[in-house]
């Protein structure tokens, strides 16, 4: 039915508008609200998850809006203790905090907790930025500022807010990822003065090749996104790149 000349009735829920057959609601939103009775299943509905996205945004920006210059260091979580790819994270995240830097990892077990330990060991800030997953098991004990996020995109967004860099130890699909979304920001300029540092090339260097070859050549990339990867087997020389970066950032300010 209308009453407005061809255009169709319509009822006004806040800033949505309802329509036809749309129009007809049991009840009202303040009704929803104050009674607690029925079914709870609205807390898992989408304008619901928007709340609690906005929840961990201000959840992660108050806990690390006041954090020091730091460094985001990635690496897979399924790295042993006695592995050389855990020392060489644990003696990362001590050159970092040595040279002033707080630390950010996954705040899991493995590389992430390798970095953390060295961090925290040196004196440091330790920081993890964990996530819900089906087979997760919480930050590591060489966390001293952690917190946990529902959704990947909320954390990626702290890991690139609060770093002047990204370090990436050998890692899989999850590494891999947050290695090539840092790519992707930097060479749109979304971030800048943002080095990407890839330490251990018995297992980088493939990748590396790669991009040199087939991408580059290809005309895929250009030839200063070839110079936004810096690959090392050297700790001290991959805190020099993060410096040498800070440094000139400091300059440009």
């Amino acid at each position: 039915m209308s009453v407005n000349g061809g255009r169709p009735d319509e009822k006004l829920r806040g800033p949505v508008v309802l329509r036809r057959e749309r129009m007809i609601e049991p009840t009202t939103t303040d009704q929803r609200l104050l009674d607690d009775r029925g079914p709870h299943d609205w807390v898992h509905t989408d304008p619901w998850r928007v709340m609690r996205i906005q929840a961990e945004f201000v959840e992660g920006f108050g806990m690390l809006a006041e954090l020091p210059r730091a460094v985001t260091v990635f690496g897979s979580a399924r790295t042993p203790r006695d592995h050389l790819e855990y020392a060489q994270g644990r003696a990362l995240g001590t050159a970092l905090a040595e040279a002033g830097y707080a630390v950010i990892t996954g705040g899991g077990p493995g590389a992430m907790e390798a970095v953390n330990r060295g961090a925290q060991e040196a004196g440091g800030m330790s920081v993890g930025l964990g996530i819900e997953l089906p087979f997760e098991q919480g930050l590591n004990d060489w966390v001293d500022l952690g917190i946990n996020f529902r959704y990947f995109f909320v954390r990626k967004t702290m890991f690139v807010k609060y770093s002047q860099a990204f370090v990436c130890l050998p890692g899989g699909f999850g590494t891999l990822d947050e290695l090539f979304e840092a790519l992707c920001l930097v060479q749109t300029k979304k971030v800048t003065k943002f080095p990407v540092v890839l330490l251990g090339s018995h297992y980088w260097q493939g990748l590396y090749d790669w991009i040199a070859g087939p991408v580059l050549e290809s005309g895929k990339i250009g030839e200063k996104d070839l110079g936004l990867l810096h690959v090392t087997d050297d700790v001290d020389e991959a805190v020099d790149v993060v410096q040498a970066a800070y440094k000139a950032w400091e300059d440009a300010h």
